[in-house]
């Protein structure tokens, strides 16, 4: 599956990373994690901390999918809003959701202390602002509902939104809890702290079959070498649905452009995450080698050479819509690239077990919060499989 275009700019930034072998033997193992991306190397290191023996087979270099063009943003709201999630959920379980995914970012940044390369990871506030008039009353509902829930956010009137980022709209929430990561660069630096912990990670190693017959599973891969693990880990992202019996996402297209380096080191307000209530959204970051990285204009669809041919005009796209809230800011696109990506009917991920793939767990971080996603499914199957009770797993099942 062809996930995103060329030259992604973290991939350009960071290299290879680390370098794994391809599987060239039989293996035994507690655990296999299919996917070597942000997902299966946070499953990976966060097994490995329990002690479970986990191997990660992946059919490209380590986080190459997808990963390597994740635009990287931490946020705790997920592309639904908590307003309508509550319609679709309930509201304890839509609160909950939220709240699960503003703690992963703490988690993470947390996790980013402990490993030896230390990642970069900035922690920032998040700033959602009504793209029209009519998305006022949304904004102020949904504020009134996160309040009631506990979070750290501010209502912002047109004056304060013209004050603190220097353009012109209705209206906009400012969240206190948000943050950044480069994906790719903490991937590798999980695998390779979890590789020096005794997890096994092997690239370029293509499964070709699973048996899920007996008390565990057999992976068999294209040059014929097997791997026998008690349980399975699927965390190959958006190309998990050829091991699911039933489709659960729909596939878009999303494009991304990053400037040439600005002598400045703060471009707005805190250097806040921005992004915007339409949708699909235009949202923006400043990245710590003072960068502005600028996405969105979404096509519904998957379609590689499509998605690729439309790059060009939808990179100028992007730097008139961010040129018309900055004027001053001299942005000039450095980079550009498209990649693939998954929506859910709800917004929210599913993580866990079904009952026609035996000793099989998921964990799809489908969305606009992959990353945090991807840190509560870690946590979910860690606990699931090292027999810790989490209450929280029937929020992201597959039968909800």
């Amino acid at each position: 599956m062809d996930l995103r275009s060329d030259k992604p700019y973290a991939l350009l930034r960071h290299g290879l990373g680390y370098v794994y072998p391809s599987l060239r033997k039989n293996l035994q193992a507690d655990v296999a994690i299919i996917g070597a991306g942000i997902t299966g190397a946070l499953v990976g290191w966060h097994l490995i901390q329990k002690g479970i023996q986990a191997v990660v087979i992946d059919r490209r270099h380590a986080g190459m999918g997808s990963t390597a063009a994740s635009t990287s943003l931490l946020q705790y709201e997920i592309d639904t809003p908590l307003h309508k999630l509550i319609g679709l959920v309930g509201e304890k379980n839509a609160v909950l959701s939220y709240l699960l995914c503003r703690q992963s970012i703490y988690d993470l940044h947390d996790i980013c202390k402990q490993l030896p390369t230390k990642p970069s990871f900035l922690l920032r506030p998040s700033f959602q602002f009504a793209s029209y008039n009519n998305s006022v009353k949304d904004l102020e509902r949904e504020y009134g509902l996160r309040k009631r829930a506990g979070f750290n956010l501010q209502l912002l009137s047109a004056p304060d939104i013209k004050q603190r980022f220097g353009f012109n709209k209705p209206a906009g929430l400012l969240s206190a809890d948000g943050g950044l990561v480069e994906a790719y660069e903490l991937t590798h630096a999980l695998l390779k702290h979890g590789q020096d912990k005794g997890m096994l990670v092997y690239d370029n190693t293509m499964v070709t079959n699973i048996d899920y017959e007996g008390k565990g599973v057999v992976l068999q891969t294209e040059w014929g070498y097997t791997v026998e693990a008690k349980q399975l880990i699927i965390a190959c992202g958006y190309e998990s649905q050829q091991y699911l019996p039933k489709k659960i996402e729909r596939l878009h297209s999303t494009y991304t452009i990053i400037s040439e380096p600005l002598y400045a080191t703060e471009f707005w307000y805190e250097n806040a995450l921005i992004w915007e209530t339409a949708n699909p959204y235009l949202y923006m970051r400043a990245s710590p080698d003072q960068r502005i990285v600028v996405g969105g204009k979404d096509d519904l669809f998957y379609n590689p050479a499509r998605r690729d041919a439309n790059l060009p005009r939808k990179s100028k796209q992007l730097e008139h819509s961010f040129c018309r809230l900055f004027p001053h800011i001299p942005f000039r696109t450095d980079f550009a690239w498209a990649g693939t990506f998954a929506s859910t009917r709800d917004g929210l991920p599913y993580i866990g077990s079904i009952p026609e793939r035996p000793n099989t767990w998921f964990a799809l971080g489908f969305g606009g919060n992959g990353i945090t996603f991807s840190v509560i499914a870690a946590q979910l199957i860690r606990d699931m499989l090292s027999g810790k009770k989490n209450t929280n797993n029937q929020l992201f099942s597959f039968n909800r």
